[in-house]
């Protein structure tokens, strides 16, 4: 009986972590364009509207990263840095 050194394999279903993810982000990424669009219908220089654009995409893929590979399904002790 060989054992594998780095545990259990576990299947894991990509494409619904992909789902999940984007279905957790979505909204707030909706949400800062929507905010982009009031702002430059508002009247606002374009250039300082646009300023909010890449922290918005930023946040947006940082968050869509952190839900896809289940930041929140790890216990708060765990003593795998993994």
């Amino acid at each position: 009986m060989s054992k594998d050194p780095a545990g259990p394999s576990m299947p894991t279903d990509d494409a619904g972590d992909r789902r999940r993810a984007a279905r957790y982000v979505l909204p707030l990424l909706v949400i800062g364009v929507a905010n982009l669009a009031l702002l430059l219908r508002w009247g606002l220089d374009p250039l300082w509207a646009f300023a909010i654009l890449p922290p918005m995409a930023f946040l947006s893929g940082i968050g869509w990263i952190a839900f896809r590979y289940g930041f929140d399904e790890r216990p708060a002790g765990s003593k795998s840095n993994r």
